[in-house]
């Protein structure tokens, strides 16, 4: 058996114990040696000198957590992978290098030899992986940036965090089938954001310029109360307000006017998929028993055996608990660099297998901005987990 997994960061492995997976040799069977880079913005410049110290003296800063939990659950990821007659030697790269930054990596050409791509970036870096992705004909796994980027035209592209428009469609898709007859509003406040989000629920109702579904919108301002809510309700139909907004403040407000009302307006709440992080809403006693809806791309109760598995290998080495980028960086690493050891020459045809299946299943699909495009601009996951959220806990509800 061979399993030979070879971490880049010297650093890294001295400070977080990211160490060096060395494989069994078979000096028998020939085999094929696949290279993978792990990509994150792991500040390393920052947070040592030059003389390799550590410049904070509170502990490792907040801003490079979740790099870190990413990294530290794909090298669990690799510890686990068990391989049969191949060779896979993983990478590890910070993105936020002062000497060697993704453009200059690819300057000279340190990545030309990689054959998967796994990413926890955003913004410039997302830009350079993804051309460089297309150019070379590497799968590039963008594991947890919400966003397309702006990228077209890219069959290499794979994203994993669902964007906006997904999360929208996910919704207004429930709503087509589950109460297409009962009331709807939209609510939202004024925003660049918001603006986004209700022409993505306009544009899905109205694909020929009328409405499929009655919908109606309202504009919060300061004065925003429950008693303004509670004369658009009717206590004998049922209601479904989906809250418009990443905003917290609006998702807090929006939530409490509910709240103060729904024991005598039936509602149901349909929050933004980055409301599951807002601590007003997370607090067991804010909203005693009143639930709030939300998507994501990612559902994992954490009683599956590969969640013990990481949930064990994470005690064992950093005497802690996982984060849930640390579940994310193991899913991403496991998933991908098994199914490019299976299909080494066709991943990209094979994304939807489910052999590896690890957490949470996915549904990749090709995304075409222009209808008469041929070319995919990237290959997005549409399938999304309607998320419960009530008394300070998370559980699947549909």
């Amino acid at each position: 058996m061979i399993k030979h997994l070879r971490t880049v960061v010297v650093l890294l492995v001295a400070i977080f114990s990211l160490q060096t997976v060395l494989a069994q040799k078979d000096s028998v069977i020939p085999v094929k040696t696949y290279h993978v880079g792990i990509f994150a913005p792991l500040y390393l410049d920052s947070v040592f000198n030059e003389e390799g110290k550590f410049n904070y003296k509170q502990g490792i800063p907040r801003f490079i957590m979740p790099a870190v939990d990413f990294v530290n659950g794909a090298e669990i990821a690799l510890d686990s992978i068990k391989l049969l007659h191949h060779n896979v030697n993983a990478f590890i790269y910070d993105t936020k290098s002062y000497t060697l930054p993704v453009d200059k990596l690819i300057s000279l050409k340190k990545l030309d030899n990689l054959h998967l791509i796994i990413g926890s970036v955003k913004d410039l870096e997302y830009l350079q992986l993804a051309n460089f992705a297309l150019t070379k004909n590497i799968p590039f796994i963008s594991a947890t940036y919400p966003n397309d980027g702006g990228i077209t035209e890219n069959p290499s592209l794979v994203v994993v965090n669902s964007t906006l428009k997904a999360h929208c469609e996910a919704i207004y898709s429930y709503l087509l089938q589950n109460h297409g007859t009962d009331r709807i509003f939209i609510i939202r406040k004024k925003g660049a954001q918001e603006d986004k989000i209700f022409s993505y629920f306009k544009s899905i109702n109205e694909p020929d310029g009328k409405p499929l579904v009655k919908i109606q919108t309202i504009n919060s301002d300061s004065a925003f109360s429950s008693e303004m809510l509670r004369k658009k309700l009717d206590s004998n139909r049922q209601t479904i307000i989906i809250g418009a907004s990443l905003d917290e403040n609006f998702a807090t407000k929006l939530t409490a006017a509910c709240y103060n009302l729904y024991q005598s307006y039936p509602i149901i709440l349909i929050g933004m998929p980055n409301w599951d992080g807002f601590k007003g809403l997370t607090k067991n006693d804010q909203f005693e028993d009143f639930p709030v809806y939300f998507t994501s791309p990612y559902y994992n109760n954490k009683w599956d055996d590969y969640s013990k598995l990481l949930t064990a290998g994470y005690l064992k080495k950093y005497k802690g608990k996982p984060a849930d980028m640390t579940f994310k960086g193991f899913e991403a690493t496991y998933l991908f660099t098994r199914l490019l050891t299976k299909f080494p020459n066709d991943l990209m045809n094979h994304i939807n297998d489910k052999e590896f299946k690890v957490f949470s299943e996915y549904n990749f699909r090709p995304v075409y901005g222009k209808k008469d495009n041929k070319i995919p601009d990237y290959f997005e996951n549409k399938h999304l987990y309607f998320i419960r959220l009530v008394n300070g806990t998370t559980t699947r509800a549909w």
